[in-house]
Formats: C-alpha cells, sequence, structure tokens
C-alpha cells in the first residue's frame, strides 16, 4: 500500500520524496509533477519567496519510459536558493553565526528547542517550515494519478479568508478546478474574490496575517473505502489526521460537522431512497461518511488554518538564552497561505484515499485494480 517519506530542510540544498507501493503501469512525468508543485504556489497574498523558489525536479527511480515499475518512486526537489544558505546550514561540522535565539508564538520554535535541547530555533523551523509541502507535493500528485485512473477526482476551494466567507451555495464540480486556480484567491465564487483580495491587502497594510478555510471536495468515490471494525480504518478518522498534518490547520470538519451538532437528528442526518436502481441522498450533511466507510458519490471536508505566525511586526516572546522579553526573529514569509494551503489539502486527501483504494482492490498493476474496481462496482449496482 502506498507509504510516502519526505527529507530535507527548507533552506537546504534538497527536499527528498521516497513514495513505495504505487502499481507498475501509473503513468508519471517531470512535467506533471511541476505543474502540481507550481499550483503549490498559487494565491494572493505570498511572499516574494513565492517567486524566488523555483522546483527543479529530477526522478531518481521507480519511473521507466513514463510509468512505474511497481519500485519505489524516489523525487529529488533542488533549492535554488541554496548558494545563498550554504554557510548557515552546511551539513559539516561548524556552529551557526546567527543562531535565532527568540521563537515566534505559534509556531514549532520553542516546543521543538525544548524537545530536541537546541537553543537554535532554525533547527527546528527549517524542518516544521511549510516548504516541506512541496516534498508531500509529489506523493499526492502520484495519488490522484492513481485516482484518476479509477474515476476518481480531488479538488480543493477556499470558501473563506479573514472575514470574508463564500455563502453556501453551488460546489464546484470535476471540471471546475483550471476555474478555480485562476482566481487570485483560488475561490470558486467570483463574487467574493475582491473582497478577499482586499481583506489581505488590509492585513498586509497593519503588517498582519490571516487564515481562512478550504474545502476539499473527492468525485467518484466508491462505497465501502474504510471500515468501522478499527480505530485506525475509519476514513473520516483517517482523512482528518492527514488534513490536521499539514503546517498552520487547527480544525477538520466532514460535511456539516460542527453545523449539525447544534441540530436535532431528524434534520442533520442523509435520509436514504432507492432511485433508478440506486442508493440516493439527497442531502450531503455527513460529507460522504459514515460509520467511518464512505458510502459513495463525493466526499467533503474543510480545514481551517490559522493566520501565518511569522508577522513583520513580531508578537512577544522570550530570548532563550539571555530569559529577557524579547520581540520574535523575523524571516521573509506571506501574509496569507491559504490559497496554497487548498492545495496542500488535495494532496493528503488523495494520499488517504489511494491508499483505501490500494486497501480494498489490490493489485501489482493499474490495470489489476481498475478490474477490481469494476467487478465491485457491479457487484454493489446489484444489490
Amino acid at each position: 500500500m502506498l507509504r510516502f517519506l519526505t527529507a530535507g530542510e527548507s533552506h537546504g540544498p534538497a527536499l527528498v520524496t521516497v513514495v513505495e507501493g504505487l502499481p507498475a503501469g501509473l503513468e508519471v512525468s517531470t512535467e506533471a509533477l511541476a505543474s502540481e508543485l507550481a499550483r503549490r504556489r498559487l494565491g494572493y497574498g505570498r511572499g516574494r519567496r513565492m517567486q524566488l523558489e523555483r522546483d527543479e525536479l529530477e526522478l531518481l527511480g521507480g519511473v521507466r519510459f513514463g510509468r512505474t515499475l511497481g519500485s519505489p518512486v524516489a523525487v529529488l526537489i533542488r533549492n535554488t536558493e541554496w548558494p545563498k544558505w550554504i554557510e548557515e546550514m552546511s551539513p559539516e561540522p561548524g556552529t551557526a553565526r546567527r543562531p535565532m535565539t527568540t521563537p515566534r508564538p505559534g509556531h514549532a520554535d520553542l516546543a521543538g528547542m525544548l524537545k530536541y535541547d537546541s537553543h537554535d530555533a532554525r533547527d527546528i523551523l527549517e524542518r516544521s517550515s511549510a516548504r516541506e509541502t512541496a516534498a508531500r507535493a509529489v506523493a499526492g500528485t502520484l495519488a490522484k494519478a492513481l485516482l484518476a485512473a479509477l474515476d476518481i477526482s480531488v479538488l480543493s476551494h477556499v470558501v473563506a479568508i479573514g472575514s470574508v466567507a463564500v455563502p453556501s451555495g453551488t460546489l464546484p464540480g470535476p471540471d471546475d478546478l483550471t476555474t478555480i486556480d485562476a482566481s487570485p484567491v483560488r475561490v470558486f465564487d467570483p463574487t467574493q474574490a475582491d473582497a478577499m483580495v482586499a481583506e489581505i491587502e488590509a492585513a498586509k497594510a497593519d503588517r498582519d496575517t490571516l487564515g481562512g478555510v478550504v474545502e476539499v471536495l473527492a468525485y467518484g468515490v466508491p462505497p465501502g473505502l474504510g471500515s468501522h471494525v478499527h480505530h485506525d480504518r475509519k476514513l473520516d478518522a483517517r482523512l482528518a489526521g492527514s488534513l490536521m498534518s499539514i503546517q498552520g490547520i487547527k480544525g477538520v470538519e466532514i460535511g456539516d460537522g460542527f453545523t449539525v451538532a447544534a441540530q436535532r437528528g431528524s434534520v442533520a442526518h442523509d435520509e436514504i431512497y432507492y432511485e433508478g436502481g440506486d442508493f440516493v441522498r439527497h442531502t450531503s450533511h455527513a460529507g460522504g461518511t459514515e460509520g467511518g466507510i464512505s458510502i459513495g458519490g463525493m466526499l467533503r471536508l474543510r480545514a481551517a488554518m490559522k493566520p501565518i505566525s511569522t508577522l513583520m511586526r513580531p508578537l512577544d516572546t522570550v530570548d532563550v538564552t539571555t530569559k529577557e522579553q524579547a520581540k520574535a526573529f523575523r524571516e521573509r514569509s506571506d501574509v496569507c497561505a491559504v490559497p496554497a494551503a487548498g492545495v496542500v489539502a488535495e494532496h493528503m486527501v488523495a494520499i488517504v484515499l489511494a491508499q483505501e483504494a490500494q486497501r480494498k482492490f489490490g493489485g501489482d498493476t493499474v490495470s489489476d485494480m481498475q478490474a477490481a474496481l469494476e467487478a465491485y462496482r457491479r457487484r454493489v449496482a446489484s444489490f
């Protein structure tokens, strides 16, 4: 079953992703990987680093003539700014010239320094940085490719930035991703784009940052992914965990999770009907899962991202060396990264769905999985 490991630091020479468990015969190209990595840099409110960063990719193994071999896939993402950081981030013996001793509130800095007994926050922030999601994007892109071979698609869109939220309405469909990515804030409802941009500009003028909410939708999901049997096999639990693993995410909702908490059961559940030879729901309060199992059709999840913790007007902190009150250090940062967080959320959801599809339909090759899924769909249709 698909699993992946990432390595590397934000300002190190490169990020590395190793993806194991992909079936043989999956189409892969450096162009497709680069395209998804470019999507991770989208969105109004990104800082200057997004213009400086260039994701130089190299496929090191697991792919021949554009198709996976069934062996681990290894991808290298070079950091084009590495020459500027060789001295400060050198793996060779030495000491930092400018240790960072004033940890940022809201970041992993202080907790990591205490855990790993370091008085230099760079030992922590280089790995806890959201730059690591570029390596995850490789695994997510491969997972999306596998899902596409099974006629399952995953997309995301922004539903709130700061105090500006999209009113409930029409959801984007599988063919709307290009339209969403064309928006400066990756919002499907174009009437809210200008207000979101204005919200970002206001925060930038105040030298502040903004968070928001993204929604991930998966279409074509067959019923039966996940399981009610064990806690670690529940699909909704695995999806929630994958989204919470993204830097800056502080809340996850599946379906109308927080809304239905205030409702009565008579209106909170998705009633079942039998129409046209199929079991259907006219609502999607549960977001496409019941009892830890997909019910078939669309999955719907939301993730709430906190404001970025690196501010141009730093918050109060303590110097870990002198123990005196100080201001948190500053680094080049974004005002708002919510649009990019949606792309990363797509990748994490795709990874979980690909893993669960492999668990259920198995197979050493893509065609084996497709055949197993087709047989399963026929069985379900005759239920």
